[in-house]
């Protein structure tokens, strides 16, 4: 199975244009539209979107002292948020990246959960491809170009829907990312900024710097060969969402509870 809707073949999916918002909003919206699908009250969605202010997330078993230099974000005005996603601490920069969130039922994917990253992947892949940029899927999670990373991804399956969600990298400014992001020994930091530097890659190292032309690739290549519907939260996606971002996201109870 290498298309996503392979066992679904009608389904028409929700898309949402690319929005903005506070890092607990985002993910307050990816859970809403979880339960709106799980409930049978929206379709199979696919979103964009960006952080403002700047975020980091970290995944749900992480700890936030050992990954994030918390108070270093507060004087940068970086926002935290803890995902219900698992996987590592990632710095989302406003200008350096889009993110996208696919949410459907999990009897759309593979039950094999690399299997179901990679279905993901190529539609990433195919959306690079538009922009003469050749992509690579990485086991279990990562896309490459030239051997380095672009693209990192993570998911969750509750109540019968798979939520993924992933970043591809427009720029990236490592310095930026290790002023708020923790290492495992301070005594190593500037060889652990160098590796990641040799190891990470953006758009803009592919000479690829306009947002909006990014931005239609990767739209084509998640929506190319799918019945589709541009679409909008419903009031009831959105009120959940305010709900969850106040009460759960944006609370430090979920945010410190490792």
């Amino acid at each position: 199975m290498s298309k996503i809707e392979t066992k679904t073949n009608s389904v028409q999916w929700r898309f949402i244009p690319i929005e903005t918002h506070t890092a607990a909003t985002n993910m307050a919206l990816d859970e809403a539209c979880a339960h709106a699908i799980a409930m049978g009250k929206a379709n199979p969605t696919i979103r964009f979107y960006r952080w403002q202010p700047s975020a980091v997330s970290i995944g749900y078993f992480q700890s936030l002292a050992q990954e994030v230099d918390v108070n270093e974000c507060r004087k940068q005005g970086v926002d935290i948020v803890r995902r219900r996603t698992g996987g590592g601490a990632v710095y989302h920069d406003y200008k350096g990246e889009i993110t996208y969130s696919v949410i459907a039922p999990e009897k759309m994917f593979a039950s094999n959960i690399v299997e179901s990253y990679k279905q993901v992947a190529d539609c990433i892949i195919l959306g690079l491809k538009q922009l003469n940029v050749n992509a690579e899927f990485v086991p279990i999670n990562d896309l490459i170009v030239n051997g380095k990373k672009i693209s990192g991804n993570a998911q969750t399956r509750r109540n019968g829907i798979l939520q993924m969600h992933g970043t591809i990298l427009c720029d990236v400014d490592v310095d930026k990312m290790f002023s708020v992001l923790k290492v495992p020994d301070e005594k190593i930091k500037d060889k652990v900024i160098a590796n990641v530097k040799e190891r990470v890659t953006s758009l803009k190292h592919q000479g690829i710097s306009d947002y909006q032309t990014v931005y239609q690739a990767l739209m084509h290549g998640f929506l190319d060969g799918k019945e589709w519907k541009k679409g909008k939260w419903s009031e009831e996606e959105m009120e959940k969402a305010e709900i969850l971002a106040e009460e759960k996201y944006g609370h430090p109870k979920w945010i410190e509870m490792r």
